[in-house]
């Protein structure tokens, strides 16, 4: 069972913010959430280990929330 990797470990990740930012460009605030949900999901199954999602799942619901 693989665990969910909370350090840095994206290559470049102003880019690849940059590159979310500009999936959404033009989207309405419905097609923006629908691109969201997608997101997710494809990245969900990437993943495909369920023990994992639900990690992320909770370390989310955490994020900014007082310690």
């Amino acid at each position: 069972m693989s665990r969910l990797i909370l350090t840095p470990n994206l290559d470049r990740p102003d880019d690849v913010y940059a590159d979310l930012l500009a999936a959404h460009d033009g989207l309405d605030k419905a097609q923006s959430d629908a691109l969201n949900a997608r997101l997710i999901l494809v990245l969900a199954n990437h993943i495909g280990d369920r023990q994992v999602i639900a990690e992320a799942l909770q370390a989310a619901s955490r994020a900014g929330q007082p310690v």
